[in-house]
């Protein structure tokens, strides 16, 4: 240019911006706009279009757009690329206006124009404005074109409107793997896994070459299935047709592999992975906490930490909150929690941190503190929050806080058909049943339907699905006889039906049929019924995991020695000899064990005095007899309504069976058992 300098033409400007947007050097674009400018010389309408371009390239926006409005002329293609510029940098509002201008100008869009405005109708007012352009799109006869297509269809999937994205996309006279990959992954964001797998299949039969967007899409839909069969087959046609390992795709493996229960090769994939994201780092964490591995989040976290080469963000404490709280750490949470308030990273912590702390507390069965931090929050509580705090209240049995936040959950999202269901259940477990009615009766009257219940299980490849009381599985006598004989064998080995999961006022038999006929227990039994003596069983469930069928998984794993895997909406429960790896089982274990310790250390002792367990006013073994009443004179016999335990032995049975003995038969009360005592002894009297 300094050589030339008036003498620079058309030829010499274009092969320079040309070289300054191949290569982004923004001085180098800025000194020949200036030389431009200096020489007076008019550049046509072709390379002011590439200096919109280049300045977009570069990251100034507001360049291109000061450029684009000096221009006294203006083609479909200096439009286009300004709206372009626009649609990258997420400015719907701008682009619209702009392509709305457009139109005014008497301009007419192309294919191009219209492929890159349909990427910036998003939200509703977006999609109304889609709804207008696709209007515009059949009178310009462009439908069928393959660019405005696919941007159509993918308008339509992310609005949720799937079915009018299919038509779309059935109607495309030629299609390639962006169309393809845009209604694959409009089928796996939506959650419809199955049909993504479906439509996946039938493109591979019609001869469609898959990229790594792809593949990640298919991996979204496989983690929503827990297909790990099929997603190790994904896997093998990524390494097979040697698919460059983009970040993104490794994303979708760790993502896919944690949410089938196979952490080992999430982290494998995550420890060979020659660039780590904050993503990649945020679905390794988010692995472990869904799986309860609360340790393991807090020490991932801290690698991440001393590496320092990628900052952490608010999902990664969301990840690290949530591993604690599944990890039965809330401790260790807390302290997190305070680190964030504390600024230490660089921001404040947003509302969904408090609500981990809500559920943290919650969990470890500190309802009340829960409720004071709600309180206390620079927040207005959000209806998942409360949502938290109820279902820790149907845990942990606590009617008065849970009736209080139910109440006020039912005045925010009336729609909401859960929190009918965990008041109700709430009523239930406390045996309110008039309140039990009054809630279905007031969910009858808003017209709120619950989301029905459904479990899957993987067998050679093959999902079945089962529901309540499913009648459609080909198997369903064989089942429903299998169960019932499950349900006697583990009562023998100490298993009792945990009533309270039933919204019924009916009788305990009643009870007892709707709670084998739980998805749950269904699909449990195909498991032991289909797979090989001693292999693994995973179960998924679309909602939370009820406590009698978390009871009965623990005694298959405990009579047949199998291991289970049990994944829920919230987590992941390993249950491995009986024991699961729930911070509830953990808990419970360690409450059983602290009881048993005190109760040996009672009755073991042998230090002199009475008891302070002795009811007033009768000696702890009159006259050598073991109950607390005199015997009878000779020749008399009890009756046996006259039997009365001593006040420790009352004691103790009271903590074995409401606190400890999840085992126990459910028609052995105190009662029955003194009854039967008292038997006992009058038998062994009379044979004397």
């Amino acid at each position: 240019m300094a050589t030339l300098g008036l003498e620079m033409r058309f030829e010499e400007y274009d092969t320079l911006l040309n070289a300054c947007v191949n290569q982004r050097t923004l001085r180098g674009g800025q000194k020949v706009h200036a030389h431009m400018i200096k020489t007076c010389y008019r550049p046509p309408v072709y390379l002011r279009t590439r200096l919109i371009v280049f300045y977009n390239k570069c990251e100034c926006l507001s360049d291109a757009r000061k450029v684009f409005d000096e221009m006294r002329e203006r083609n479909v293609v200096s439009w286009t690329a300004m709206i372009s510029a626009y649609s990258q940098k997420a400015h719907s509002f701008e682009a619209s206006n702009l392509f709305i201008r457009m139109l005014r100008s008497d301009t007419e869009p192309n294919e191009f124009t219209f492929a890159t405005v349909l990427t910036s109708c998003a939200g509703a007012f977006g999609f109304e404005l889609g709804k207008q352009i696709h209007s515009l799109i059949i009178k310009s006869n462009f439908e069928s074109h393959i660019y405005v297509g696919s941007s159509l269809l993918d308008m339509y999937a992310k609005a949720g409107r799937i079915h009018e994205a299919r038509g779309v996309f059935e109607c495309l006279p030629e299609r390639d793997v962006v169309s393809c990959t845009a209604i694959i992954s409009g089928y796996a964001q939506l959650g419809l896994d199955e049909e993504a797998i479906e439509l996946f299949r039938k493109l591979q039969v019609e001869g469609m070459i898959s990229n790594y967007v792809t593949y990640a899409s298919v991996l979204t839909a496989l983690s929503g299935l827990a297909a790990l069969g099929h997603g190790k087959q994904v896997h093998s046609h990524v390494l097979r047709f040697e698919i460059p390992s983009y970040v993104v795709l490794q994303n979708s493996l760790i993502d896919m592999y944690s949410k089938c229960g196979s952490l080992t090769y999430s982290r494998r994939v995550f420890d060979n992975m020659s660039e780590r994201t904050v993503i990649s780092w945020n679905a390794m964490l988010v692995g472990y906490s869904k799986h309860g591995m609360g340790r393991e989040v807090v020490e991932l976290f801290n690698l991440m930490r001393e590496e320092n080469k990628v900052k952490p963000d608010s999902v990664t404490y969301l990840a690290v909150l949530s591993g604690c709280s599944h990890g039965g750490m809330e401790d260790r949470g807390l302290a997190v929690f305070h680190e964030i308030v504390d600024c230490k990273d660089g921001f404040e912590p947003e509302i969904e941190h408090y609500g981990c702390v809500v559920d943290m507390l919650g969990r470890a069965g500190r309802v009340g503190e829960a409720l004071e931090f709600i309180k206390n929050m620079p927040f207005e509580p959000t209806a998942a929050i409360l949502g938290s705090l109820l279902g820790a209240c149907r845990v942990h049995y606590n009617v008065d806080i849970g009736e209080f936040v139910g109440q006020r959950l039912m005045e925010i999202e009336p729609e909401n058909a859960g929190n009918y269901v965990i008041l109700s259940n709430l009523y239930a477990s406390a045996g309110r049943w008039e309140d039990v009615t009054r809630v279905r009766e007031l969910m009858k009257e808003k017209a709120v339907t619950k989301d029905p219940g459904r479990s899957w299980i993987e067998l050679d490849q093959i999902l079945h699905t089962f529901h309540a009381s499913d009648r459609s599985h080909p198997m369903r006598e064989e089942l429903s006889a299998k169960v019932k004989q499950l349900s006697v064998k583990f009562k023998e080995a100490g298993y009792v039906p945990d009533m309270s999961c039933v919204l019924y006022d009916v009788d305990e038999e009643q009870k007892e049929k709707v709670l084998l006929g739980h998805s749950e227990k269904l699909a449990l039994t195909f498991g032991l019924i289909g797979t090989p003596e001693g292999a693994p069983i995973r179960v998924i469930k679309n909602l939370r995991i009820c406590v009698d069928c978390h009871n009965f998984a623990k005694f298959v794993s405990k009579v047949y020695g199998r291991k289970v895997s049990l994944r829920d909406k919230n987590r992941f429960h390993h249950i491995v000899e009986g024991t699961c790896s729930c911070a509830f089982d953990q808990n419970t274990m360690s409450f059983n064990g602290m009881l048993r310790q005190r109760l040996f250390a009672r009755f073991g002792s042998t230090h002199a005095g009475p008891s302070r367990w002795t009811t007033p006013g009768h000696q702890e073994k009159p006259n050598g007899y073991l109950f607390n009443r005199t015997p009878p004179p000779p020749g008399q016999s009890r009756k046996w309504e006259d039997w009365e335990l001593p006040c420790y032995i009352t004691s103790f049975l009271t903590v074995v069976i409401l606190g400890v003995g999840l085992n126990a038969k459910p028609d052995l009360t105190i009662e029955t058992w003194a009854h039967q005592k008292a038997l006992e002894r009058l038998q062994m009297e009379k044979s004397e």
